[in-house]
């Protein structure tokens, strides 16, 4: 995992710093392109979202997910493929495996997806008073995060910062499918249906993806193998989504990803958690490929989020 997926101090341009070195940009812009152009991995430590921030998020979505299945419900996510929602999704209701064209039965986890601004037929559950507060101070601070990857990404690739950048806009204000979800994967049932997994081999759809997680379980492909990516305390794991791989041209590398079911039966009977947020372009963006090559013919952001969510919901 060492040699793999890379731990990147990213202190340099943490959340709150400003007026960074040109050197220490430039530096990091080197690192985190070393990790996107190989692995499409990496572990973050020092961004400025802190311990306590990650556990009041896990905290306020464990009260949720406490709640009776009929409460839960009044939440759920609508049954809309055609665009991310927001809202609650029992257990098996997604296969991810649709995403890499493996056909396995429902994931092993349950979740809540904060797709914000929520619309008319949405809410926030009122059961648990801090929930929307809490989460939508967590989407800011990822928001910010990733806004700060983005640049240095921008810088990468060779490209005008302020143009890229303009192409994110709306995220958490309109017309773009970013999506913060906490995940709950709860101990392993007795019987297991065949092939079925906690989450299912998959790349994700977006561009970005921060993951927060408390237990082992994740596991990132190398192309013949699965290599273990567990928690690392006071990183977040970061990596890039099939819309940067195709908009790059393949220059960044969206990587097949999976959380196994535990060997052991201490393992099968621990739950786990994981706090994803999926950083997506602005909805009426032209994913033209940003090299001005003609890899991938340019699709519209919303009909390419669309074509792959018809392949995750059972």
């Amino acid at each position: 995992m060492d040699d793999y997926i890379r731990v990147i101090d990213f202190s340099a341009y943490s959340l709150g710093t400003e007026n960074i070195a040109e050197a220490d940009l430039e530096a990091l812009t080197q690192e985190l392109m070393h990790s996107f152009t190989t692995s499409g991995f990496a572990y973050l430590k020092n961004t400025g979202i802190t311990q306590q921030e990650v556990d009041e998020m896990f905290d306020v979505n464990d009260r949720f997910y406490d709640l009776p299945a009929e409460i839960k419900e009044k939440y759920a996510r609508a049954q809309d493929t055609s665009r991310e929602r927001h809202g609650w999704a029992c257990i098996e209701r997604e296969s991810l495996s649709g995403l890499s064209g493996v056909d396995r039965p429902g994931d092993l986890k349950e979740y809540y997806g904060i797709k914000i601004p929520i619309t008319d037929d949405e809410s926030w559950p009122f059961e648990v008073p801090e929930f929307e507060e809490t989460c939508l101070n967590f989407y800011a601070a990822c928001k910010t995060l990733t806004f700060r990857m983005l640049e240095l990404i921008a810088r990468g690739l060779g490209i005008e910062v302020a143009g890229f950048l303009d192409m994110f806009k709306h995220m958490g204000t309109g017309p773009n499918g970013t999506n913060l979800r906490s995940l709950r994967y709860p101990p392993v049932p007795d019987v297991v249906k065949k092939n079925q997994l906690r989450c299912a081999e998959h790349t994700d759809l977006g561009c970005i993806t921060l993951l927060f997680q408390d237990k082992p379980g994740l596991e990132v492909s190398t192309g013949d193998d699965f290599v273990s990516a567990p928690p690392i305390p006071g990183t977040v794991v970061v990596n890039i989504g099939d819309m940067l791989q195709r908009w790059t041209a393949d220059k960044l590398v969206s990587t097949i990803h999976r959380v196994m079911i535990p060997e052991t039966a201490e393992g099968r009977g621990e739950g786990r958690r994981s706090i994803a947020f999926f950083a997506h372009a602005d909805s009426d963006v032209q994913l033209k490929c940003l090299d001005g090559s003609d890899k991938y013919e340019p699709m519209i952001a919303r009909d390419y989020v669309k074509q792959k969510l018809n392949t995750t919901y059972l």
